[in-house]
């Protein structure tokens, strides 16, 4: 398994990754306060198709019983949203297609340049869409400070934004 690991973090780099880390479930930090933070802080909240607020979506105390399930992953950082999601969607590609049936990414979704679940209709990519890091209850700035890895708040619009997507493998 460690070629295998070694060749997806390679495939995340050529794709473009600044960086691509391997992590172990026990790395990645679990606070449903990021539920909050969601709720009174992002204006799409209550819209889209993988926020923690569509119906039938799972609680964070209930997405962290299902991927503290998984015993490892990769955690993809960039400074583009989409190329963070085009790069965990080819790393969980890779994953599935090397055996590992249950990888599954997790990715601010930007897919589409105008979201449909936003305006109240049907998600045009269901089979690809996939909820951000801190909808499913995870810190991802303590998460990614353990590993390494660099990201603030930005203070303004000329701040380096940083990007990042995880994909859970085994």
């Amino acid at each position: 398994m460690k070629d295998s690991k070694e060749q997806l973090i390679q495939l995340a780099q050529k794709l473009g990754a600044v960086d691509a880390v391997v992590f172990q479930i026990t790395d990645i930090v679990f606070d449903p306060r990021t539920l909050i933070k969601c709720m009174f802080g992002c204006l799409d909240y209550g819209k889209g198709p993988t926020c923690p607020s569509r119906p039938g979506s799972l609680k964070p105390w209930e997405y962290e019983q299902i991927f503290k399930r998984y015993r490892w992953g990769i955690i993809i950082h960039t400074h583009e949203q989409k190329l963070s999601q085009e790069i965990s969607f080819a790393i969980e590609r890779e994953a599935f297609l090397q055996g590992c049936y249950f990888a599954f990414s997790l990715s601010d979704c930007c897919l589409c340049v105008e979201c449909a679940g936003k305006q109240g209709k049907e998600c045009a990519n269901p089979k690809k869409a996939r909820p951000a890091f801190h909808s499913v209850g995870i810190d991802v700035f303590k998460t990614v400070h353990q590993l390494g890895l660099p990201l603030k708040t930005l203070k303004d619009n000329q701040d380096e934004q940083n990007w990042y997507s995880a994909v859970f493998i085994e």
